[in-house]
């Protein structure tokens, strides 16, 4: 079963286009031109098990704000188009990561029902070109977009490049396992309403 869904939006601040295979080869290609950013998605994509392309030209000569939240909406739009109907789905996940001293965790039921709680606090800083608050950005948009109930919980934190990354590989991780296929192609949507 080919999960796969290709997704563009252009607005007057991002022009966004991405390609998305839920079973991938674990290998991100493009650039949003935010090295950090790039990075987090090329970690997301690994222990996500995705293949992930993206292209993107924002105008990150005001900030990094509308590329990072428009990406985190085609990419929940691309999820959602490729789990279609959910059938046979896993639907709900948890992922605990470290990364040295910071630690992550998060929970997440493909509901349909887009909702995104993050409990996690860090000191505005600066990881290269990239505000860290705009993670956070990134996970409500991409919650939204792909109709999921998502928490998020920074359970420790200290170096903000650690405490980041452990939110984008526990979110990975737990996508991974939800979206998984445990009931067949033809299996039961995972719901007593018999839609998701």
């Amino acid at each position: 079963m080919a999960r796969s869904a290709e997704v563009h939006r252009s607005t007057k601040e991002t022009n966004v286009r991405i390609v998305l295979s839920l079973e991938g080869d674990g290998v991100f290609h493009g650039s949003t031109s935010i090295g950090f950013f790039d990075h987090m998605l090329t970690l997301f994509a690994r222990h996500g098990g995705m293949s992930l392309s993206v292209d993107c030209k924002g105008d990150t000569q005001v900030d990094g704000h509308h590329t990072v939240e428009d990406v985190g909406i085609v990419l929940g739009t691309a999820i959602a188009q490729a789990l279609g109907e959910k059938r046979g789905i896993r639907r709900y996940a948890a992922a605990f990561v470290p990364m040295d001293e910071s630690l992550a965790r998060v929970v997440i039921d493909l509901s349909g029902r887009p909702y995104c709680v993050i409990g996690a606090e860090l000191t505005p800083a600066k990881i290269g070109d990239f505000d860290v608050e705009l993670a956070w950005e990134f996970f409500r948009a991409l919650s939204v977009h792909a109709k999921c109930n998502l928490h998020m919980d920074l359970l420790r934190a200290g170096n903000a490049h650690h405490a980041v990354e452990a939110c984008f590989k526990a979110a990975a991780r737990a996508f991974s396992e939800a979206w998984s296929v445990v009931g067949g192609e033809s299996g039961e949507i995972p719901s007593t309403k018999g839609v998701l």
